[in-house]
């Protein structure tokens, strides 16, 4: 696999185009979602109606909407994926992606999920981490380490990830800032269906293109991997491996460029946890969960129900849609003390950030790796890392996608100049 070239800044078009997103998602201003989830799971688990217009009752029979908010709740429809369907996703994600595995039903799912493993194996993982994953990281790094200041969320952690995806997927270094735009559009369809519709179509012609020279020249990435899969007789189509590549950014490189740049903004405003981690690295990996637990990357997900249901309480009828809420679910009381907090150090319970059940996120273990590497490589080589005490406050926002926009930080530009959080210990760990 060849690892991309030289790194250079977010484009102008890609600004943009996140800009656009942001605004069509309503991720403007410091309002959290969080109390509102409280009070909705201090009342009931689940509820009809959407958290906006939540009812106390069901309205009359028909297809109706529920939102689920308890971690219970939220877990138990991820598990029941017989009984909470994928198959909404059909009509949405089908007209923008393609066919994907989201929106199958068993046994086709399972067959189908197996081929999209092999793009995931542990042996390539460990591949990937020595070969691209950490030059690329290491360069992204350097490129900024003797300017001591930086928009880490600009600079860091929105370009690694999806340079990462581009260079699975084989995409020449010079074609991944379009595709990064294009893919950006494609993600925001809630606000601009017709550009969005527009990005699918560029993007399932260049991906043909790709696709069609690696079943003449097979390289080394995941196209040419899943242009070979097969299991029992059954391949993939050209088209489920368009949707594949398609749903690649939303799935992995999004959700991993938030999911960094919130633990960032959670370590960086609890200075002593920041200590503790640079200190001692073998808390990085219980960091990582705290961050997506504490701030999940991507809030909702939905379901379909296959038939008529009691569920908490409420009698929920066949064809109805339940809306999951993560964020909630991983903020519920009865499961995390004082659940809104920050802290690297709390009993340590399996959060639902990655989703559950059959459909559990496949890049899960990619998601953690390039995490690991980016924080690893940060203390490494930025030493005495702080917000930026000349910026205005960062802050997190976004009521379906969540991250701090922006995340202005210092260093020291020459190593042992300064006592920062890289001298402290972990006895200043209570800080929170």
């Amino acid at each position: 696999m060849t690892e991309p070239t030289a790194i250079g800044e977010l484009s102008q078009d890609v600004k943009d185009a996140q800009a656009r997103f942001d605004t069509g998602m309503g991720a403007h201003g410091a309002a959290s979602p969080y109390p509102m989830l409280a009070e909705l799971r201090a009342t009931a688990p689940v509820h009809a109606g959407w958290p906006e217009m939540s009812i106390a009752e069901n309205p009359p029979a028909g297809p109706q909407i529920f939102s689920a908010y308890t971690f219970d709740a939220v877990k138990a429809v991820f598990t029941d994926h017989r009984t909470f369907s994928t198959r909404c996703y059909e009509a949405i994600v089908r007209p923008l992606q393609g066919p994907t595995i989201l929106e199958m039903q068993e046994p086709e799912h399972q067959t189908y999920r197996k081929l999209h493993e092999f793009a995931f194996a542990r042996s390539s993982m460990r591949h990937w981490e020595a070969e691209l994953v950490r030059p690329l990281v290491e360069r992204t790094v350097n490129r900024i380490r003797d300017a001591g200041r930086a928009d880490l969320v600009e600079e860091v952690f929105m370009p690694i990830p999806v340079r990462v995806i581009a260079a699975l997927i084989g995409l020449p270094e010079s074609d991944i800032s379009e595709f990064h735009r294009l893919a950006i559009d494609l993600l925001g369809f809630h606000s601009d269906m017709d550009r969005a519709l527009r990005a699918s179509a560029r993007l399932r012609d260049y991906f043909a293109g790709i696709l069609a020279d690696r079943r003449r020249t097979p390289r080394d990435d995941m196209v040419t991997v899943l242009a070979g899969a097969e299991i029992d007789g059954v391949r993939m189509s050209d088209e489920q491996i368009y949707g594949f590549m398609r749903n690649l950014l939303p799935a992995g490189a999004e959700t991993t460029s938030r999911s960094t740049a919130s633990l960032a903004f959670g370590l960086l405003t609890h200075p002593g946890q920041l200590a503790a981690v640079v200190a001692d690295r073998s808390l990085l990996p219980q960091a990582i969960e705290e961050g997506i637990r504490w701030e999940t990357p991507l809030l909702n997900f939905m379901r379909e129900t296959t038939r008529d249901i009691e569920f908490h309480g409420l009698r929920i009828p066949a064809g109805s849609t339940v809306a999951v809420n993560l964020g909630s679910a991983n903020h519920d009381e009865r499961r995390w003390e004082d659940p809104g907090r920050f802290d690297i150090f709390r009993e340590r319970r399996p959060h639902i950030g990655f989703g559950h059940g059959a459909h559990v996120c496949l890049g899960m273990h990619l998601a953690r790796m390039e995490s690991s590497i980016i924080f690893e490589t940060l203390f490494d080589r930025l030493p005495g890392l702080r917000l930026d005490p000349g910026a205005p406050p960062p802050h997190i926002a976004g009521t379906y996608f969540r991250s701090p926009p922006h995340l202005p930080v210092v260093w020291d530009r020459t190593p042992g100049s300064r006592t920062g959080p890289a001298a402290m210990t972990s006895t200043t760990r209570g800080e929170s």
